[in-house]
């Protein structure tokens, strides 16, 4: 059994799952121009609806991506009807062949024959779980940009995905959310994530809607809780606080490449801030604990999934929580799987 499934047994029943999920081109080529990345902006919208798992925020770069996606239980129950939707979901432009197909389907399970009980349980093995989401979305992704690129053959990424279990609230999944939308502005590419068009936190500014709700479900711990989900209030808060996040409070971090550093910040640094970065800046470093970690957490919620951690890893000796280092990160802790490869 795969590690993302041991923790998925361990999560709470009425509780969905959150991972990071992150994967790379096979041999680290840039090759998702413009067009590549809108064309999988738009498939990983529709694949999401599909499997039934909901996108908090992504970011799609040139060469890999990163998604924060909340997996609801595996045993949740989908009407004929939903089924019968998700399914044409996939095909947004049917041809005549499909449109048939999708008519003589609804007549099936209408009329529960063997072959629609046969094909809503194919359906649904495919649905409310993370490995069948990433890998319907790297193979439909795969085909599309072999069947656009003349000459082209072959698997297009280069391994199977990674992914870090998230605690589902809180400073470890705002923390989360805020690395994946500051990856733009890492590789720089903007200033502003909001101006990145590939990324969460950009459509939920561009009035998104689906975007903006992952925003806010990302800061619900913190919503009026006597605001409905979709509030304006609601929704304004959380991007508020998201954009507080990335930049520090209001206050841009981002420094010129190459910039020799005067004494008057040197002595900042060393005597008001003793030599903590503040979280807003080790945000836009490369954190190892938001994409070679395992779980990422509190100590509490990290501590509770160790055991099943060493089971997997068939290690003999109990694998140690850590506490992440190196800034204010409150109190985030990790199981660490460190690798060589990296991601940006």
């Amino acid at each position: 059994m795969k590690f993302h499934e041991i923790m998925r047994r361990l999560v709470r029943k009425d509780c969905p799952a959150i991972y990071h999920a992150m994967s790379r081109v096979v041999g680290g080529e840039m090759l998702l121009k413009n067009r590549e990345k809108e064309v999988l902006r738009k498939m990983l919208w529709q694949i999401a609806d599909f499997c039934g798992v909901e996108v908090l925020t992504y970011s799609i770069m040139s060469n890999h991506f990163h998604i924060l996606v909340r997996v609801p239980e595996k045993e949740r129950a989908v009407s004929d009807a939903e089924l019968l939707r998700r399914f044409k979901v996939l095909y947004p432009k049917p041809t005549k062949y499909q449109t048939t197909s999708f008519a003589r389907l609804e007549t099936a399970l209408r009329e529960g024959t063997e072959d629609a009980a046969q094909f809503r349980d194919q359906l649904l093995a495919r649905m409310h779980d993370l490995a069948a989401f990433m890998k319907t979305l790297k193979q439909r992704f795969s085909i599309w940009y072999n069947r656009n690129h003349d000459g082209r053959l072959g698997t297009l990424w280069m391994e199977r995905y990674k992914s870090v279990l998230v605690q589902g609230d809180g400073n470890p999944l705002q923390t989360m959310a805020a690395y994946i939308d500051l990856n733009p502005v890492r590789a720089g590419l903007v200033d502003d994530p909001k101006d990145y068009r590939w990324c969460g936190y950009a459509e939920a500014v561009a009035g998104v809607k689906r975007a903006q709700l992952g925003i806010e479900r990302i800061w619900a711990t913190y919503a009026d809780g006597s605001r409905r989900e979709g509030d304006a209030a609601n929704l304004k808060s959380a991007l508020a606080a998201h954009r507080s996040l990335i930049f520090g409070k209001g206050a841009s971090p981002w420094t010129c490449r190459g910039k020799i550093i005067d004494r008057e910040t040197a002595e900042k640094v060393l005597n008001e801030q003793k030599g903590e970065l503040p979280l807003s800046v080790v945000l836009r470093c490369r954190i190892r604990y938001l994409t070679d970690g395992a779980v990422l957490g509190s100590a509490e919620f990290v501590r509770g999934f160790a055991s099943a951690w060493q089971i997997n890893r068939k290690r003999q000796y109990p694998v140690k929580m850590e506490h992440a280092r190196g800034a204010p990160w409150g109190d985030l802790a990790v199981i660490n799987r460190m690798r060589r490869k990296r991601f940006g």
